[in-house]
């Protein structure tokens, strides 16, 4: 196994993120963003905004959380620049800053598909042959 999940290290290699030297600042904050994004409960969030700006009140009605906690992730959100707030009247109301943050979502997901069918595959294959 060569740890690239069937990619060639060859590409993998000419990846541009292989290319790239990055600042201790610059991987502090790469770090920073997967660690905000690494919350279930704020990809919820996220997926809930990408339909449309919502209320931390209609966003903890769709969640069927509790305000505080909404309230807390919305700031943890805000606070690392993935969405936008602005008062209306008594009401707060969040939005997506940036759709880009789904490219890497996605990136992931068809990751963990491709990684769950060889999982499955390679599971069907060893059943086959008698080695549980």
């Amino acid at each position: 196994m060569d740890g690239y999940d069937n990619d060639q290290p060859e590409m993998v290699a000419s990846h541009v993120w292989c290319q790239l030297r990055m600042s201790d600042e610059m991987l502090n904050r790469v770090a920073a963003r997967f660690h905000t994004l690494g919350e279930p409960h704020r990809l919820r969030i996220l997926q809930l905004l990408i339909r449309g700006a919502k209320t931390v009140g209609e966003v903890v009605q769709a969640l069927d959380g509790n305000q505080s906690n909404v309230s807390r992730h919305l700031q943890i959100l805000y606070g690392a620049g993935i969405v936008r707030r602005r008062r209306e009247g008594t009401s707060v109301v969040y939005s997506l800053k940036s759709a880009n943050v789904f490219k890497l979502c996605e990136l992931v997901n068809q990751n963990e598909i491709s990684r769950a069918a060889r999982d499955s595959s390679n599971s069907q294959r060893s059943q086959v042959s008698g080695r549980d």
